[in-house]
């Protein structure tokens, strides 16, 4: 996109981001602990992103209020609504992703 002025740049970026979003929020069985076996990313990793992005522009986000922003609700509620008990087979491929990662550094 290097042909593109910076906010139009931005504005597409931020459209990819919302696509992002509404697919994540179609996609609520999709569970956190899915994405970070599969891309080492989750909804609260992009609460984060959120919060990161808001204080190097000096404002400030709560965690909160950027998972809420990410989940579509606040993050108590879905968790209540979606959130699955991670599996034994979900949890040994978290923890082989972590030690992979670790074994690369």
């Amino acid at each position: 996109m290097k042909h593109l002025d910076t906010q139009t740049t931005t504005e597409i970026e931020a459209a990819a981001f919302r696509q992002l979003l509404k697919h994540l929020d179609d996609n609520k069985d999709v569970q956190n602990i899915e994405l970070m076996i599969l891309a080492d990313f989750c909804r609260n990793c992009l609460a984060k992103w959120l919060m990161a992005a808001a204080e190097t522009r000096g404002e400030t986000l709560s965690y909160d209020d950027a998972r809420e922003h990410v989940y579509g609700m606040p993050y108590e509620q879905w968790k209540d609504l979606y959130q699955q008990p991670a599996t034994p087979e979900q949890l040994a491929a978290f923890a082989a992703r972590e030690a992979a990662k670790q074994g690369a550094q």
